[in-house]
């Protein structure tokens, strides 16, 4: 088996039973602020993308890229495609062109042609990626393979069971917005961040220990920021508060775990696969050397990548749009529909609008989404829960083209900045992640089921009695939780939970079982 690294999350899978292409990335994403890094533009992708099959794991932008998806990958291709709630996906793939489709079911393996076998493991929460994640795995003439990309499964028990796994490619750096975008003290956002870093990173030893693979490779991250008013977000300053370390600063920390079984892909290496447990890589140039130069790699990026940043953003400003009048069209009725989200956010949010392409700029108009009086109107200087602050063109722009996942385009993009009262509500980004009614229709749903589910079985924590199961996404406290005096930390997303009283402490709702034991 050969891996060729393709940039970021992407990857070219070769065997002698067919090839697949992962996540291809290359146009920059969410306004201009994302590019994959390294810089991947200039690979050969008429041959790479000449594949048998294609699997795009999720529709994030920095993994489902439409424009090079329909202009350099076969439009032969099988697409493999995830098990997921809404058909999303399919319908774009097959706007793009895409018509041969597997239709895999979660958690089975699939049998294909000579041999070749995958399994997509798809996870469908509201909060999954937008409606959605999920891993591959794959394995030929005794060879495996997990493509965990992105994905955060509560357990990678299933993959186990099918066999050794020899090599384990996942996420290690960030991936959000939080805490760089927030109005707060800086030494506050570095605290933060910091906190935030050490949990990604301690996140991604358990999910390595769990799978005992034979070689791991740090994937899917970090993005580049070559935007001017961006450009802080690079992990180049030295600040121990920034959340996108890149791949050797990932080798750097894994040693000092113990890890010695560390591989990076830059776009163009190759990895060999054997069933005996042994790789061997070659790359395009050393990477040591290449990292030592990322600021200078950057630089150049951002001068050669500038006025495709300007061209993007000259298309954004649509000043004839009514964006009160349109948002009031758009949100209105979801928000009538809406019982399990507008009950969770509990409160008004609002948009600072300004006349900038970011929160830089003078506010023009302040628009209040008022989720218990369920309208969307002018601000009238009321208290609110949560306030974004934004250009008005990229409001419009979204308005513009129809977009239904404000998360995936709008807050991904950092071209904002936010303030909060009280704690993390993730009511609040799901529901700007589901403004169609197909996708809300399918959260309140799921709000629904896991509102009346039960957790009966329970796991013991030091001297605590808790449900195993986290109240938040279902992670197994027996292996993620962490008790620290009376707070536990569920360290998969890194919620907390006061143990006396049951209460979250990250965000609304979320009740934890536990009892302490008495002597």
């Amino acid at each position: 088996m050969r891996i060729t690294g393709t940039g970021h999350a992407s990857m070219r899978i070769d065997t002698a039973a067919g090839s697949i292409l992962c996540d291809p990335w290359v146009n920059p994403a969410y306004f201009a602020s994302w590019f994959p890094f390294p810089d991947n533009s200039l690979l050969d992708w008429e041959t790479l993308g000449d594949v048998d099959y294609l699997y795009v794991s999720h529709l994030h932008r920095d993994h489902f890229d439409a424009e090079h998806l329909k202009h350099f990958i076969s439009k032969k291709a099988t697409v493999l495609l995830p098990e997921y709630p809404t058909s999303q996906l399919e319908d774009e793939l097959r706007d793009l062109g895409f018509t041969s489709f597997l239709k895999t079911r979660s958690n089975e393996v699939h049998e294909l042609d000579g041999g070749l076998r995958v399994m997509i493991q798809a996870l469908t929460s509201p909060t999954d990626g937008p409606i959605g994640d999920s891993s591959l795995w794959v394995e030929h003439d005794g060879i495996r393979l997990l493509n965990q990309n992105d994905a955060r499964p509560s357990d990678l028990s299933r993959f186990n069971e099918l066999g050794h796994v020899h090599a384990h490619l996942l996420q290690f750096s960030g991936a959000i917005w939080y805490p760089m975008v927030y109005e707060l003290p800086e030494s506050a956002k570095t605290a933060f961040g910091k906190q935030k870093r050490d949990r990604q990173f301690d996140r991604t030893w358990r999910y390595i220990d769990d799978l005992q693979a034979d070689h791991v490779f740090p994937i899917a991250g970090p993005p580049s920021f070559l935007d001017d008013s961006l450009w802080q977000f690079n992990d180049i300053f030295g600040d121990e508060g920034n959340i996108f370390p890149d791949q050797s600063v990932f080798m750097t920390e894994y040693a000092k775990v113990g890890g010695t079984n560390g591989i990076v892909l830059l776009p163009g290496s190759v990895t060999s696969l054997t069933n005996d447990g042994s790789a061997s890589t070659e790359h395009p140039t050393d990477v040591d050397e290449f990292f030592a130069h990322k600021r200078e790699h950057l630089e150049e990026m951002r001068t050669r990548k500038a006025p495709i940043i300007e061209a993007e953003k000259a298309s954004w400003r649509h000043p004839e749009i009514d964006v009160l009048g349109e948002m009031k069209k758009r949100i209105e009725p979801l928000l009538e529909e809406s019982i399990y989200l507008a009950k969770g956010v509990g409160g008004p949010v609002r948009f600072d609008l300004t006349d900038s392409f970011g929160p830089d700029g003078e506010i023009i108009e302040s628009i209040v989404v008022d989720f218990p009086g369920k309208q969307v109107r002018p601000y009238a200087d009321e208290k609110v829960r949560y306030r974004f602050k934004t250009g008005r063109a990229l409001v419009e722009h979204l308005i513009h083209i129809g977009e239904g996942d404000w998360v995936n385009s709008l807050f991904l993009s950092c071209r904002f900045s936010a303030a909060r009262i009280g704690q993390y509500n993730e009511f609040v980004y799901a529901f700007f992640k589901c403004l169609s009614e197909e996708r809300l229709q399918y959260a309140e749903g799921w709000y629904d089921e896991h509102e009346r589910t039960v957790e009966a079985e329970d796991t013991q924590l030091g001297d605590w009695t808790v449900q195993r199961r986290c109240p938040h996404l279902k992670a197994d406290l027996s292996r993620f939780g962490v008790i620290d005096g009376n707070t536990l930390t569920c360290q998969l997303h890194g919620w907390k939970f006061d143990l006396p009283s049951g209460k979250c402490l990250t965000s609304a709702g979320h009740q934890l079982r536990a009892e302490k034991k008495t002597a």
